[in-house]
This record gives C-alpha cells, structure tokens and sequence, in this order.
C-alpha cells in the first residue's frame, strides 16, 4: 500500500470489506490461543483470590491503558484477552452454576463474530439491509411458537429487564397513565422498576409465601383494585425456577378484564419441549410475553424478545426521524426499523439466534433444554439422598435449592464467599420459606454425572472443614 502525503503509516486494518476477513484471520488464531492459555491459567471455575486480587492482576497486565505508543495489535489482543479468560467465571465450566448465566453456543459466538465485523445498525435499512430481514424473519417465527395467532411478532431486546419495561410501556400506552400494575413478590425486580420508570403508581406487590403467585390472593387484590390493571406473571423466578400457574391467573384477569403479561424469561422455551410444556399451560393468554434466549437458549448476551400475538399491539412505539424512516421513502418500500425499538442504534442480536435454530433445529433445541432440566433432577436426588444435605425442593425447570446441614444462614453464606474466593465453584444464593438457600443453576447442557458427583464432594468438604 502507497502511503499517503504526510502519513508515514497506512491505518489499521478493518474487518468488513474485501480485506476483512484477511485481516481477521490472524487476530482470531490470537485471540483463540490467548482464551485458551487464560482458561488454562485460571484453573477453575472462577478466579482465585477474590476482587482485590483479580483487580491486582488486571492493573499489573494492562498497565497504562492509553500509552503514548501502542503495542499493535497482536500484543493487545495476547494481553486484553488472556486476562480477561484467566479473570473470568466461565460458564462453560461445570462447577460455575450460580445465575440464569448460559455458556453459550460455539456456532453463536461464531455469528456474533460476523455481526461484529460488519457492524450493522438496526435502525433504517440502508445501514441493515439482509440483517433487518433476518431479524423479521426470526422474531415472526419465534413467536408463532408463542401464540397461535395470524400475526404474532415479537421485538429482539437485551434482556427481560427491557423486554418487561416494553410490556409495561405498551400497557400504559393502551390505557393511559392511570394502570395500575400487579405483581407477585416472586416477581423480577424489573417490574417495579420499569412502573417508576414509566410514570406510574407504584406497583403493587402480592405477597408469595410458597414461591408463586396465590390466586387467592390475587383475586382479594383485583377485586379492590379500580381498573386499568396490568397483571404480571411469571415462568421461571429468578430464586427457584418456579412457575406461577398461569391457566387461573389468565382466567382470573379475563373475569376482572385485566390484562396479563408474563415473564417467562426463564422458562419460556420450555414451549418448545413436549415433554415441558405442560408447565405453561396459559402462557398463549398473555397480552404479551418475554422470553430470554440468553438463558434456556445458549445465546451469548443479549438475546431477549419481547412477544406479542398481533403485531398491531406494537404500534404505540411507531416513531419517525426524516434521517431514518422519511415517510417517502417508506412510502417507496424501505422497511420502517424505528418502531422495532426504544433503541436506535443496535446490533443484529437476531443472526446468531438464526444460525442456532438452522444449526440445532427444533429437535437440537429440544435435546438440549430436556438434557438441561434432566441434570438438575439428578443433582436434587444426590442431595436429597445425602445425609448432609436438605433439599428444599424438586425442580420445576434447572434450578435447585439445598443447604448443608446442619447450618445457620451465616456460616451458609460464608460457605459461599468462600467458594467464591477459592476459585473453586460459583453457587448463588435465595431466601425461601426465612430462610437462606444455596442456589444451583443447571444451564450447562455438557455437565456430566460426575461434575454433579464432584460438586456435592466438594460441598462436602468446604462445609466440614
């Protein structure tokens, strides 16, 4: 290359274009040898030391973040890279089982890559064009596995703490400020908070003594509760994986002509397995659902949809910007992107979904969610049938809650800390029933019979040490 008049070095090169993915290929084999000599260096599941060392080591690596001179791009990428993998809790390891947290998929990392390099922007079509049509094309499939209806769609977000404000939004839209929203106390926090967000009263909470949202209770709460009233449900809570039972909250609503949206961030894909789908029985009845494939879907972050039967219940978020969507040229037939989000700028979160389903197919997807709920089954009959260990209850999707015994909820809680600062297994923790839970999140489809035998024995040991 010619260097130009007063440049004496071309600029770096970029990964889209004819020479992108020339330019690529070297970085990657970086990049890949650097994950794996971190993965390597960490040697578990989590880093040793907690966060003063992890942040000590991070300081020492980087060194002067912006230096007068930089150190090109293989060194960078050797450097960033090995001390993010040797700093990371991988999900990909067995005994890292604390959040609704997935290892992703290898072949959907592989898409983000290519979404990455050719960077479009979901918002007008000139900047997205097979992008925007792949996105169409998945959210209306993925949603037609929702509802049952004509013109069901569904809105690709980054997560169901989006996925729920746009539900509330769309409500509030629907019936002015003046909705009240109910929710279980079982709820995810995103719910109260997208109320505050969007103006409204405060959202009421209904109390869950036994995990999941009482009709009873609710019924005694609609009947004092002047309309318009959003009620939330939800598949698949944060703390245990339960699900409320949605069928008598759907009739419950229609009788008190509420309107009903359900979380089902968690256990929303449970639709696709015939052998789990029984457990949302009502899902359909939603006015709205989210649904997070970063979760039961092995999607690296983000991944969230937002689901509605008739794609006319998105209208309240049509906008219109003349350097986006002038009306003549959607007049002309370009795709109108605005109304597809609150967001403007946003990634092609759709493509790496789309090369998951072509990839697995329904029944790759299946095996996998089946697989998933399978290991947490095995793992609550290890502990139930350990004398040292309390159970606190069959899973409903791959969550298992259980304490050593005997132990209060301090030295518990320690326990954990502890863990987490061995480097040896990430556990997180609930409250249920007063008292306090160590909390396994089964959403590693490659865990074996002996990673669960090896988690209980090392559980074991840390709480007679």
């Amino acid at each position: 290359m010619t260097a130009l008049p007063g440049t004496p070095t071309p600029p770096p090169p970029l990964a889209g274009g004819p020479g992108g993915a020339d330019a690529l290929r070297p970085l990657l084999d970086t990049v890949l040898d650097a994950l794996r000599t971190g993965t390597a260096a960490r040697g578990g599941p989590l880093p040793a030391g907690g966060p003063h060392t992890v942040t000590a080591r991070v300081h020492t690596a980087l060194g002067d973040v912006l230096p007068d001179r930089g150190t090109g791009d293989h060194e960078a990428l050797r450097t960033l890279v090995h001390t993010l993998a040797a700093g990371a809790a991988d999900p990909a390891d067995p005994l890292c089982a604390a959040h609704l947290h997935c290892p992703p998929l290898a072949v959907a990392v592989a898409a983000d890559l290519a979404a990455s390099a050719l960077n479009p922007s979901l918002d007008s079509w000139d900047q997205a064009p097979a992008a925007s049509a792949i996105e169409a094309l998945v959210t209306r499939t993925l949603a037609t596995e929702l509802y049952a209806t004509p013109h069901a769609d569904a809105l690709v977000t980054t997560g169901g703490t989006e996925a729920n404000q746009l539900a509330l939004l769309l409500a509030r839209e629907r019936h002015g400020p003046g909705l009240t929203v109910l929710h279980g106390a079982n709820a995810h926090h995103s719910i109260p908070r997208a109320a505050w967000l969007l103006g409204l009263a405060p959202a009421v909470a209904i109390p869950t003594p036994a995990g999941t949202l009482d009709p009873a209770r609710l019924t005694e709460t609609l009947d004092r509760t002047p309309g318009p009233v959003l009620v939330t449900a939800t598949a698949g809570t944060t703390d245990a994986g339960l699900i409320d039972p949605l069928e008598t909250i759907a009739g419950l609503c229609h009788h008190h002509g509420a309107e009903l949206h359900i979380d089902a961030a968690y256990g929303g894909l449970l639709a696709l397995s015939p052998r789990h789908r029984h457990k949302l029985a009502g899902l359909t009845r939603a006015h709205s659902l989210t649904v997070d494939l970063h979760k039961l879907g092995w999607q690296p972050v983000a991944a969230g949809l937002l689901a509605v039967p008739d794609t006319a219940l998105l209208a309240p978020l049509a906008h219109q910007a003349d350097y986006l969507n002038a009306p003549d040229d959607t007049e002309a037939g370009l795709p109108d992107l605005l109304g597809r989000s609150l967001r403007t700028t946003r990634r092609p979160d759709a493509l790496k979904i789309a090369a998951t389903l072509r990839s697995l197919g329904r029944d790759g997807l299946i095996r996998l969610i089946d697989r998933t709920c399978d290991l947490a089954h095995q793992l609550a009959r290890l502990l139930e049938a350990h004398p040292r260990f309390e159970l606190h209850a069959p899973p409903t999707i791959s969550t298992v809650l259980f304490r050593p015994t005997p132990a209060d909820d301090t030295r518990l809680a320690t326990l954990r800390r502890t863990l987490l600062l061995d480097g040896t297994a990430v556990l997180g923790r609930a409250t249920a029933h007063g008292r306090l839970w160590l909390k396994a999140t089964l959403l590693n489809p490659h865990t074996t019979a002996g990673d669960l035998d090896t988690l209980v024995t090392l559980l074991e040991g840390s709480t007679h040490r």
